[in-house]
């Protein structure tokens, strides 16, 4: 919003500490967070487990020669998606409830599983969405490599699981480099299976379960990856909830999350993540100083200060009342002080300021609610089409089939004009059924009528 009305006067942009900056000038208003904090998982982490856990990743990467190379973080996330994110705020200061939010409100569940290797580059998107059949609509502009699953309710199965490893392997097996590669996984059933268990023992994958209730502070997804890539969806979902777009369905998940995965999951958040959760490179020490830590009771607000109301016009009559009052008192003016006439024009400058800044702000989101809507209605647009009923496909094979049936449509099509220019077509013009005769159908036919007089 600062940048637009800067960009109306002709400015720049404002620096990276401008609202912080603001905020401290301002005693009225102030930053609020919309959401609370959660400390059970903190409470859960022990010392006495988080311990042995680096040295059992230390012992098995010098057990099987895993390099760093070789060492991979997989794990499974969820999204409603039409339910955004608490963001933080500008409201008063004297304010005592929160602020509320508006969001599309569709709780349908669609599930991520992704895995990030520690040199800094992420598996492709495996994504598994509520329904029985793929619709051809899902395959609009991802990347060839994505896979898409489904399932009854947008969860994992251990079906699904497997389809996981074995995409998993698919995009891993060129680029390991020794001759183990290791997994680090938490206690999901469908990463326990048999099946998967077996495959990864064939595929030389070495399985490696974190301690429970620990995920958030062990596994590199849960610490540097997920929490920006889910921020990055509330944005664009706010985004759309602030353009009036307040229906999602999969279609606009997919499009949304098309532009919020490679931002999240950039090679410095992945870095980080493992180096953060003392991984790569192996550093415990990282992790075991910030169990110390105990959650704090937050301090209550003060009671803001009264605000002060400035008698500035707010609409056009008051600028014409304000206005001919100051070309009375200068009419009128001589010798008295002139603070009085300056106080006035003064507020009649910072009203017609107001209203410019409204209407560049206006012009701003005219633009905005346009570009979300068009985009909105070229997703409408999109027919429902069946490709494939449950499974998984990636981008390339749903291009493939959908390709496959835009070759055999073209070909039917000059099928039926061949037929048209050789007159073959002829005998598919509709008949009555009463008299066989072209022109009219049985309710109107006349042999009936003709019958009954005779």
């Amino acid at each position: 919003m600062a940048n637009q009305l800067l960009a109306a006067r002709g400015g720049g942009q404002v620096g990276e500490k401008w609202a912080r900056n603001l905020v401290r000038r301002k005693p009225v208003i102030k930053l609020q967070i919309t959401r609370q904090c959660d400390h059970q998982r903190v409470l859960c982490s022990n010392p006495a487990i988080i311990g042995p856990w680096f040295n059992l990743v230390r012992n098995v990467k010098a057990k099987y020669g895993i390099l760093d190379e070789d060492t991979y973080n997989f794990d499974e996330t969820g999204f409603q998606i039409g339910v955004g994110g608490s963001v933080k705020v500008v409201t008063a200061s004297e304010r005592r409830t929160k602020p509320l939010g508006v969001q599309p409100g569709d709780r349908e569940w669609i599930t991520l599983i992704a895995s990030i290797n520690a040199m800094g580059w992420s598996i492709p998107p495996f994504l598994i969405l509520k329904a029985k059949h793929h619709d051809q609509a899902w395959y609009h502009n991802n990347p060839k490599d994505w896979r898409i699953g489904v399932s009854d309710n947008g969860w994992t199965t251990n079906e699904l699981g497997l389809a996981w490893l074995q995409h998993f392997i698919q995009h891993t097996e060129a680029r390991t480099v020794g001759s183990h590669r290791l997994l680090i996984i938490d206690g999901h059933e469908s990463h326990q299976s048999l099946a998967f268990q077996d495959l990864c023992e064939q595929s030389k994958i070495i399985t490696l379960c974190m301690p429970p209730h620990s995920s958030h502070i062990l596994q590199p997804l849960d610490v540097g990856c997920f929490a920006p890539l889910k921020q990055a969806y509330k944005e664009e979902l706010r985004g759309l909830a602030d353009n009036y777009i307040h229906y999602i369905d999969k279609k606009a998940f997919l499009a949304t999350f098309r532009l919020v995965f490679n931002k999240a999951f950039s090679k410095d958040n992945i870095l980080s993540s493992f180096r953060a959760t003392g991984l790569v490179p192996h550093n415990p020490e990282v992790v075991l100083s910030k169990l110390e830590v105990k959650p704090r009771t937050p301090t209550p607000p003060a009671l803001g200060p009264t605000l002060w109301q400035p008698k500035t016009p707010s609409n056009a009559w008051e600028i014409e009342a304000q206005t001919t009052l100051i070309m009375k008192r200068i009419r009128d003016h001589k010798s008295s002080s002139p603070d009085s006439i300056i106080e006035m024009v003064l507020q009649v400058k910072k009203g017609s300021t107001l209203k410019v800044h409204s209407h560049t702000l206006l012009e701003a989101r005219i633009a905005s609610l346009e570009e979300a809507n068009q985009a909105a209605s070229e997703r409408r647009k999109r027919k429902k089409k069946r490709i494939q009923k449950g499974g998984t496909l990636s981008q390339a094979e749903a291009e493939d089939i959908v390709g496959q049936r835009d070759v055999e449509a073209q070909l039917e099509a000059e099928r039926r004009q061949e037929r048209v220019r050789t007159g073959s077509s002829a005998g598919s013009i509709r008949r009555c059924k009463n008299c066989s005769k072209a022109g009219h159908n049985k309710r109107t036919c006349k042999r009936d009528t003709a019958e009954v007089e005779d």
